[in-house]
């Protein structure tokens, strides 16, 4: 309760300062950066107080509402928290020491009680100490959440605000997936072009000059037929490698968990894997959470230096959670073709979510989550 009660005080007493500061810089705060950075500071301040999680920042619109009503309630409430504290202080100072100033100079109690013996200093003072005090330890803190919650309230968005975000969102994933689509059925045409049909036209080839030597010469023949049975066996795994990429084919073997043993087990770093009751999940769901932790291990193996990583898998009803963690170097960047970019489409497109949390120095921990409904 002490630390509630000191929290409130130093939020109500910064409230105050901040006020002030913003009437008099309230040319400045009218710019939008400027009066962006401003609100939103405030309002970590209050999410801190209340101990909630932080959202989007808030619009243009909100944030000049904002400004006008953090002076018009924040200017009375820390003065509120000054007069309480400030007289606690007067009361401390006048209950010992009343007799050190002169006559015209000796402090005043409850506004209008002159201190000129020590009944009213110890009398007097005693009581403002305690009366104060339970305001400072009651009150205070209430005063700190309700302008807490009144600047997170003028600052949240609004629900057609959420709403409007949300469509922008579905948007513009809808148009990276329809993108990464293109992109996916381009290689898939071209590795089918370029490898798997190139084998099958030198198959036929093969096996037509061997149809026409078959009389004349049969040693060149069973030449043509062997070198006719490799290339076959080269398109058979161009044509399983092709089809890896669009559903892998251990997921329909093994399922996810069986899956996610092999990834470990071929991982050139120790994984260590933590599996929750995943229950039946929807064949897109596997196929995404299978590229993201397969492409995170190979980070890991190739980019991160690491002696050991995690993996984490959960489903809280309809949300699939994705942790992958190690202790390497960090300093992870998309902007250098680690496959993020690819993570976040795929998951984009199950309208979900990736966070890359990678400091230099390390760890590295990627966290995805997105819906698994059937």
């Amino acid at each position: 309760m002490r630390d509630r009660a000191f929290s409130g005080s130093a939020y109500l007493l910064g409230t105050l300062a901040t006020a002030v500061a913003t009437v008099l810089a309230l040319p400045v705060l009218l710019a939008p950066a400027a009066a962006r950075g401003w609100a939103d500071w405030h309002r970590q301040r209050a999410y801190r107080l209340l101990g909630v999680p932080a959202d989007e920042p808030p619009t243009r619109r909100r944030v000049l509402a904002w400004t006008f009503a953090h002076i018009a309630v924040g200017l009375p409430l820390g003065l509120a928290a000054l007069l309480c504290l400030g007289n606690i202080v007067v009361a401390a100072v006048a209950m010992p020491l009343w007799w050190a100033f002169s006559a015209d100079e000796r402090p005043t109690l409850f506004i209008d009680v002159h201190v000129g013996d020590w009944a009213t200093a110890l009398g007097v003072g005693s009581v403002q100490i305690v009366v104060l005090g339970a305001a400072a330890w009651w009150v205070l803190p209430v005063l700190a959440r309700l302008h807490a919650r009144l600047c997170l309230a003028v600052l949240a968005p609004s629900a057609r605000e959420l709403l409007t975000e949300r469509v922008d969102v579905l948007t513009k994933s809808r148009v990276g997936v329809v993108d990464a689509h293109g992109t996916e059925l381009q290689r898939i045409e071209r590795d089918l072009h370029d490898g798997t049909q190139a084998r099958l036209v030198s198959i036929a080839m093969q096996l037509g000059i061997a149809r026409e030597s078959l009389a004349d010469d049969p040693d060149t023949v069973a030449t043509l037929i062997e070198q006719a049975h490799d290339t076959a066996e080269e398109a058979m795994a161009e044509l399983r490698a092709v089809l890896q990429t669009i559903y892998p084919p251990i997921l329909a073997d093994r399922g996810l968990d069986g899956a996610l043993t092999a990834l470990a087990a071929r991982s050139s770093v120790p994984v260590r894997i933590g599996l929750g009751d995943l229950g039946t999940l929807p064949a897109a769901a596997e196929a995404v959470a299978y590229y993201v932790i397969a492409e995170a291990l190979t980070n890991v193996s190739r980019h991160a230096a690491a002696t050991r990583a995690d993996l984490r898998v959960e489903r809280a009803g309809d949300v699939l959670s994705i942790e992958v963690a190690d202790d390497g170097r960090g300093g992870a960047d998309e902007a250098r073709g680690t496959g993020i970019a690819g993570m976040r489409r795929r998951v984009a497109a199950l309208d979900g979510s990736v966070r890359l949390d990678s400091p230099p120095g390390g760890p590295t921990t990627l966290a995805v989550r997105f819906p698994c409904a059937q």
